[in-house]
């Protein structure tokens, strides 16, 4: 991340990181998508650093769309080191979604 604050890096580095990202592939167009929105900054204060939540736009990342098999928005796919920890589409409450984190994180920090 430079200094402004700006991230110069791909989904693809995002998603290769230690830490867990929760993408949210949706769209502009979707009227659940937009329920996503509030959830998601819910969750962002709930877990802070713990985890990185972003959002991928179907129809402006169509490539990425299509790797992951996104047939239906929103989806949200939960990656650590490059690898799909976990995935559902619709609209995930945000208590659900740390539940669902807060396990892959422990499981992960296990001995």
């Amino acid at each position: 991340m430079d200094q402004s604050g700006n991230t110069t890096e791909t989904f693809n580095e995002i998603i290769q990181g230690e830490k867990p990202v929760l993408v949210d592939f949706s769209a502009e167009w979707c009227q659940p998508c937009k329920l996503m929105k509030p959830i998601l900054k819910e969750l962002h204060e709930m877990m802070g650093k713990e985890i990185r939540i972003i959002k991928v736009d179907i129809d402006q990342s169509p490539a990425a769309s299509s790797f992951y098999n996104v047939t239906s928005v929103p989806t949200l796919i939960l990656f650590q080191k490059g690898n799909i920890l976990w995935r559902q589409p619709g609209v995930v409450p945000a208590v659900s979604l740390q539940k669902i984190i807060t396990q892959f994180i422990s499981q992960r920090n296990a001995p």
